[in-house]
């Protein structure tokens, strides 16, 4: 059942990410060049909702125990900022997947992907160290969190795709019982805020809101599952990475 404190989290989740949207267009910090992208079809579009669907689905996720929104906290900020590195200081690079980018390390290079996968799994890690008490469900949970956020990213290829697919992975987190529907429906609340002005392309979440929305939904999935059900997702996860990172590697392939 879709109690109205979770009807309340997702309200106040799309709406302070609406705030914060309208806030950074109003007042863009640094070079408003920065913040546009020339998106599939050669548009040029804003990348201002990535960072106001990491605040919202924070602000929307206040009402929990000190703990969870610990992790919740840390989980999605810290990957929103992975995602906020590498769609600065990546852009224009023509790498992509988890190959690519450790073979550059291996070479002593430290490209921003790097950072960026490096980054968000430390921070899962920690967050889901936080949510479970047991050294292996600490592991599991950080898989899953990490592998949620990738995926939601591997997913971002056309406009809405990855606030679509938030919103339907996180549906079924509402009738769940816990600090795990709190989470569903903040990350679907703030999906749900950007969703327009995504599939309108007048913006592009980007890898900060891909992987911010994408860790959130992951903490939701940890916070309602025990060890069966996280390792069933984690391993799930880890083999849409594979594949996705095959794919890419062959797109490279055939168009270079």
């Amino acid at each position: 059942m879709i109690t109205p404190a979770r009807r309340r989290t997702a309200f106040l989740a799309a709406t302070a990410t609406r705030a914060a949207l309208t806030a950074l267009r109003t007042r863009p910090p640094g070079d408003p060049t920065r913040w546009q992208r020339t998106n599939f079809a050669g548009r040029t579009v804003e990348l201002y909702a990535g960072p106001a669907a990491a605040v919202g689905t924070v602000l929307g996720a206040a009402a929990l125990a000190p703990r969870p929104r610990a992790a919740a906290g840390l989980a999605v900020l810290a990957a929103g900022a992975c995602g906020a590195y590498d769609d600065v200081a990546g852009a224009g690079d023509p790498r992509r997947g988890f190959r690519a980018h450790l073979a550059a390390l291996r070479e002593g290079e430290v490209t921003s992907g790097a950072v960026k996968l490096f980054g968000v799994t430390a921070a899962a890690l920690a967050a889901g160290a936080l949510l479970k008490e047991r050294p292996v469900d600490k592991v599991l949970a950080g898989v899953v969190i990490a592998g949620t956020a990738h995926f939601v990213n591997l997913v971002d290829v056309r406009p809405g795709r990855a606030a679509a697919t938030v919103l339907a992975l996180g549906a079924p987190g509402l009738l769940r019982a816990g600090p795990g529907a709190t989470l569903a429906a903040a990350s679907m609340g703030a999906a749900a805020a950007v969703l327009p002005d995504d599939v309108g392309q007048r913006t592009m979440i980007g890898d900060t809101g891909a992987h911010a929305l994408g860790a959130a939904l992951g903490a939701a999935v940890v916070a309602g599952n025990q060890r069966a059900g996280l390792a069933a997702h984690a391993v799930g996860l880890v083999a849409a990475a594979a594949c996705g990172d095959t794919v890419s590697r062959v797109a490279r392939s055939a168009f270079s």
